[in-house]
């Protein structure tokens, strides 16, 4: 009767340490699982109900049930929605590949085993911490697309009048902008750099018996073996791609840019929302459309990615 009583008590003291360890795990997990809730879960619903309404933020308490017509009025009679999905699209599909390319680039060469590499990577990294709207503002003194502009004022001084565009022109404005991104690339070479060090040696020096030349190992051994990192970015990447905003700095009036081009989806959803209108349910339409387009693109990536390298 003792050996069961006893047995029973450790059963039940097991049982308490278990809730107990459960409720402490759970109470540090609290405020994140409240924040998820109250400002990303509740919006996000709150936006889908209201995308099949007529919700504006002057006429609240009117709102009144409309079914899919503001998804009609996008598709059908919204004359910038095929503009701002084209550019945003075309951005993408620019902008990801060349700065998954940058980055990789500046990681091999900071991945050199030569004296100094530490200041090196330092120096690459640096970008990363500048706010976003002190890149803006810094790119709009680099890329003044006047004699103001930074670089056209040093073309001067050496003779040369011809004052570059940049974004003072809408055939070169989105090429500026992807140029403007490439100044953050040192963040992507953190995580490159990371998948490097993860390559077994052994692997490089089989190589090196064998005759292999540095490109070779670079194609046969470095990119294969980094593929889940290439599959890591390139999903982040196409998504931060389609939702860029940054133009609301260097676009000028409403971050549209010259002759529109560089009115992407976010902006527009930003403008319908806050720049005037206040066509709340509009905005919430579009921004619901935008995520069933990042939906579909990350899981065709997912879907065709069999050219990720797994194995040990």
């Amino acid at each position: 009767m003792n050996g069961t009583a006893t047995k029973k008590i450790k059963v039940v003291s097991k049982a308490r340490r278990k809730r107990r360890e459960w409720f402490i795990g759970f109470a540090f997990a609290l405020p994140v699982i409240l924040g998820v809730l109250i400002f990303t879960f509740y919006p996000a619903v709150q936006s889908f109900f209201y995308s099949f309404t007529d919700y504006d933020f002057f006429n609240g308490d009117d709102l009144n049930f409309v079914g899919f017509d503001n998804y009609v009025y996008m598709f059908t009679v919204d004359p910038e929605i095929g503009k701002v999905f084209g550019n945003t699209l075309l951005y993408a599909v620019l902008s990801v590949p060349f700065g998954l390319i940058i980055g990789y680039l500046l990681a091999l060469v900071a991945n050199f085993k030569v004296k100094g590499v530490s200041i090196y990577r330092t120096l690459f990294y640096l970008p990363v911490i500048i706010p976003s709207v002190a890149s803006g503002l810094l790119f709009l003194d680099i890329l003044g697309g006047d004699s103001f502009g930074i670089i056209n004022h040093l073309l001067g001084l050496i003779g040369i009048k011809h004052n570059l565009s940049f974004f003072s022109s809408e055939y070169t404005a989105l090429a500026s902008l992807i140029f403007m991104g490439s100044w953050s690339a040192g963040g992507s070479m953190i995580i490159w750099l990371s998948a490097f060090k993860n390559i077994s040696p052994e692997l490089y020096e089989a190589a090196k018996i064998d005759g292999a030349s540095s490109f070779k190992r670079l194609i046969k051994i470095t990119i294969p073996m980094s593929t889940p990192m290439i599959f890591y970015n390139l999903v982040t990447g196409m998504i931060g791609a389609l939702q860029i905003t940054s133009t609301l700095i260097i676009g000028g009036t409403e971050g549209r840019g010259v002759e529109d081009s560089l009115y992407f989806v976010s902006i527009k959803i930003y403008n319908e929302a806050f720049g005037g209108g206040f066509n709340m349910a509009y905005a919430s339409a579009i921004s619901w459309v935008l995520f069933a387009i990042i939906g579909f693109f990350t899981l065709l990536t997912f879907k065709s990615s069999k050219w990720v390298f797994y194995g040990e």
